[in-house]
């Protein structure tokens, strides 16, 4: 039995009794669990929850951390705690304990009263209790010794001859206890069964959480190393191009003064021969004037245009460009940077009430019948697939859907059936994400759809497809990107994009650049 000081400690300070399931909060106090939620619910108005022993306040509702170790204390001192006895009734001076209790005699018996008990049937023996009324018959306070099957219910001697048990078969309470043993038994062998299948599932899933965790630590090693180099050498580029602009600079300041600097002598020395010919000019004495021969020769100088060159940005943008791609071809061996297919709408799969863009990349509803050839490749009503297939590799489209609804997109088999009412993802040969008129989501394989817990927002979906992998995956392309779902599955034939449209709206493949 628990000491008082070891029961204080483990008792919940809102219910005064021993824990039950214990938790935690942030600030290190126990509570029951069923005690503190009901604390946090009516502090819920108030947003602003405490706790209850230090007043510690949270501005979110605190997460309850349940305490294993006090759970494991308080489990193995149940354990411990004795179970109250029961005595033989006729044991009056000194209590010893009961090892049979005769529902008959309403009686527990030692093992010596018990060898002198009455051996008659009607004295039932079972193990020792002190709860005698659930084996009595409510109605005729005789013991229950029957099993009616009809009702399935225990009943005593006279419901098996009178009243509304009267004729049903009935059967004794071991007899019916064994049968009913046997049929626990069956359960217990399928919930053990259930049991080792779920501890598979636990294994399998942890094996697969750490292979996940252990996949997205190298992919982040490998993302955080592909951008230090890419800073690295963008920034190297970067020097590159500012020097080769400072040398053009320099070049082109350079040549400006020097010519600056011949024009300033040029100008000082045309100043002074201003100078003298003004002097010239006003003289009186004409014989001065004309023997001055110097004067003569002088006809003002170089007057052309100097040209100093300019900046060269063509030469910038050649290096940058250079730089890039090659920056991008390293960056697409690391790791593999997927760019939109460019692929067309083949018309020889039109149906007849699709309409195709002139450049083949876009389709929308028609009211009107096209008259197109009916062909075995054509689809009877609202189809298009593409002209390319694709037979290995990973893929990547975009396809332009605006606020088009009762549309499929995905990809088949060039055998799934294209004649009469068929929708793609209805056959084993065909997969697909597909929108209702509630702008409700689906992804949907053989005939078996599974609704997907949002719709798309953003007017453009990415289509990602690993042949090998046998993979489909589905994306919307927001900020930021979301995945909608992936479908799994073994390719065996050559696939071709698959779309489909109802109603009005339209479909636009995006073209990689």
């Amino acid at each position: 039995m628990a000491s008082p000081i070891l029961r204080d400690e483990l008792s919940c300070s809102i219910c005064m009794k021993i824990y039950t399931e214990p938790v935690t909060l942030r600030c290190g106090h126990n509570f029951c669990r069923g005690c503190i939620a009901g604390v946090l619910d009516s502090e819920k108005k108030c947003k602003v929850y405490s706790c209850p022993d230090c007043r510690a306040e949270f501005k979110d509702r605190p997460e309850l951390c349940k305490n294993i170790v006090l759970s494991n204390i308080i489990d193995c001192l149940r354990c411990l705690e004795p179970k109250t006895a029961i005595f033989c009734t006729y044991c009056i001076r000194s209590p010893v304990p009961a090892v049979k209790t005769c529902l008959f005699c309403e009686a527990s018996l030692c093992e010596d009263h018990l060898t002198v008990h009455s051996k008659s049937s009607e004295h039932v023996l079972c193990d020792p209790t002190t709860n005698l009324e659930n084996r009595k018959c409510s109605v005729h306070r005789k013991i229950l010794e029957y099993y009616c099957t009809q009702d399935s219910t225990c009943i005593c001697v006279t419901y098996c001859v009178a009243g509304p048990h009267r004729g049903h078969q009935v059967m004794s309470l071991a007899e019916a206890s064994e049968i009913k043993k046997k049929k626990l038994g069956d359960v217990l062998k399928l919930f053990t069964s259930m049991r080792e299948k779920a501890k598979i599932s636990i294994q399998s899933l942890e094996r697969r959480r750490k292979e996940v965790k252990e996949k997205a630590g190298e992919t982040r090693e490998r993302v955080q190393s592909l951008f230090t180099d890419l800073r690295r050498r963008l920034n190297l580029l970067e020097r590159r191009a500012l020097d080769v602009l400072v040398r053009q600079e320099l070049k082109v300041s350079s040549s400006a003064q020097d010519l600056i600097h011949h024009l300033e002598v040029q100008k000082d020395e045309l100043s002074m021969k201003m100078s003298h010919l003004e002097e010239l000019c006003n003289m009186t004495d004409p014989l001065t004037v004309l023997q001055d021969e110097e004067a003569s020769r002088d006809t003002g100088g170089n007057t052309e245009a100097y040209d100093v060159g300019d900046i060269n940005n063509h030469q910038i943008s050649l290096l940058l460009h250079t730089g890039l791609s090659d920056l991008l071809a390293d960056t697409n061996v690391w790791i593999h940077i997927l760019k939109p297919e460019d692929f067309l709408l083949d018309v020889e799969t039109a149906s007849n009430n699709i309409t195709l863009s002139e450049d083949l990349k876009g389709m929308s509803y028609s009211h009107a019948d096209h008259n197109r050839p009916d062909t075995a490749e054509r689809f009877d009503r609202y189809h298009a697939l593409s002209m390319r297939v694709f037979s290995s590799g990973q893929h990547y489209w975009v396809v332009e859907i605006g606020t088009s609804r009762y549309l499929r997109l995905g990809v088949c088999y060039p055998s799934t059936c294209r004649k009469g009412y068929v929708n793609i993802g209805d056959d084993n040969k065909s997969w697909c994400l597909y929108r209702n008129d509630l702008y409700k989501l689906f992804s949907i394989h053989d005939d078996k759809a599974t609704q997907l817990p949002y719709d798309v927002s953003s007017d453009r979906i990415g289509i990602y497809l690993n042949y090998e992998s046998g993979q489909l995956s589905f994306y919307e392309l927001s900020d930021p990107i979301r995945h909608l779902t992936t479908l799994n599955a073994t390719f065996t034939e050559p696939l071709h994009a698959a779309f489909q449209l109802e109603h009005d709206g339209y479909i636009r493949v995006i073209s990689g650049e």
